[in-house]
């Protein structure tokens, strides 16, 4: 079958505009560890999916998987060791005592609105506050964040988000936008239950941040009776060389939300918080997910952790992230339109600009590269706030010798920008 009838198949059972990334979309039909294959056996090495976080199949996981799945696997209304421990583990991997207790759930956006909820039920408030450029789920109240300067919900504020790439440059003049932000909020009577952030501001493009500006920002929304959300979907679980994002982004959460990588390809989230925040939530709402806190994803998380761990996947992170940055910041002199390199450990952005002096973003060139790229064997994308950024967030396996065979794909399709 070509790829032409497939996609005039998908189109008919899916309709018509559901995304597909590139020009000419892949039909991938396997992966193992940081390669995908097509259907013409090509393989291509995996640079953007942190969903399989220790590799694509990895052993370990599928085994994991399959026996529990062999032995049990049923809802969150019995007892079971496995779900506990892996809770227990969970929490012990924060360092802040605030973190105490876990609600499971099956994707990042049920998890985002559990903590939504959970910051609303315990300081009484509705407002909610992020930045003009962030993502963090899909449900009705979640996406009302979604990329916008006007959110739809009327109990939900956006303030620019903070960079160094860009004027301003300093802390003070994002920290002014977030105050007015929440001074709108307590007008208008709904004041603030949490602000919300991903660490490393991975939607908005990984922006250098201002220094200082996230603690101080924490403090701010304390002191104005919300909560802090630190949405670790995508910061998380080693990505950047830290278990956190928000190490690396120098603040303490009050309720931290993971998903994506804690299952490596099985649906499984989690908001973890005080004991007394969680126990709130629970006794307002009486929440059940009938495939969250499952024997399955309890077997899978484990697993998955293992991995980490034996494989030490979050020091490699760092190392092979941070070789990765150096040449490319080296090679940023190669051409007028890299404007910058950002991020840390193994989530990286690349911004392309029209001219190095106006700095004006040029998404049509950031696209150029993503489908020559996976051309050359490399799959990527673009995203950040106007599209132009090259993001790149391999598998944690990713090693020295695969950045060594992706700079030298980089520097040809470099080398063909017109």
């Amino acid at each position: 079958m070509t790829t032409a009838d497939l996609l005039a198949r998908r189109e008919r059972a899916l309709g018509a505009g559901a995304q597909l990334f590139y020009e000419h979309p892949l039909t991938i039909v396997r992966g193992e560890g940081v390669w995908l294959y097509d259907a013409d056996s090509r393989r291509y090495l995996d640079m953007y999916n942190n969903v399989p976080c220790v590799g694509h199949a990895h052993p370990a996981v599928v085994e994991a998987m399959s026996r529990q799945q062999a032995a049990l696997n049923t809802h969150n209304r019995y007892l079971h060791e496995g779900i506990v421990a892996f809770a227990e583990r969970l929490i012990a991997l924060h360092e802040s005592p605030a973190i105490e207790s876990v609600v499971f759930a099956c994707t990042g956006t049920e998890a985002v609105e559990i903590a939504l909820r959970m910051a609303r039920f315990a300081t009484g408030k509705r407002g909610v506050v992020g930045t003009n450029a962030t993502y963090h789920g899909n449900s009705e109240l979640v996406s009302a964040l979604t990329r916008t300067e006007t959110p739809r919900d009327p109990n939900l504020r956006t303030f620019p988000f903070p960079q160094s790439y860009r004027p301003p440059t300093d802390a003070g003049a994002y920290l002014a936008a977030l105050d007015a932000a929440v001074a709108d909020l307590d007008r208008d009577g709904a004041g603030l239950a949490a602000l919300i952030v991903c660490p490393i501001f991975a939607n908005e493009g990984l922006p250098d941040v201002p220094v200082g500006f996230m603690a101080a920002a924490a403090e701010r929304a304390r002191a104005a009776g919300g909560l802090v959300i630190a949405d670790e979907v995508q910061a998380g679980y080693g990505r950047t060389g830290r278990w956190w994002g928000y190490e690396l982004a120098g603040f303490t959460p009050d309720i931290v939300v993971t998903g994506k990588p804690m299952g490596a390809g099985l649906p499984l989230s989690a908001a973890a918080a005080s004991r007394l925040l969680v126990e709130g939530f629970r006794a307002a709402t009486r929440y059940f997910n009938t495939f969250s806190s499952s024997p399955l994803q309890a077997a899978v998380g484990m697993a998955v952790l293992d991995v980490i761990e034996a494989e030490g996947l979050v020091a490699n992170a760092g190392a092979v992230g941070a070789a990765l940055k150096q040449a490319l910041k080296a090679r940023i002199d190669a051409s007028p339109f890299i404007g910058d390199v950002r991020g840390a450990g193994l989530f990286l952005g690349i911004e392309m600009v029209a001219d190095k002096a106006g700095k004006a973003p040029d998404r049509a060139r950031a696209v150029w590269l993503v489908n020559r790229l996976k051309d050359l064997g490399f799959l990527t994308s673009n995203a950040g706030a106007a599209g132009n950024v090259v993001k790149i967030r391999p598998p944690l396996t990713f090693s020295h010798a695969h950045v060594r065979a992706f700079l030298a794909a980089w520097d040809e399709a470099v080398a063909e920008l017109r």
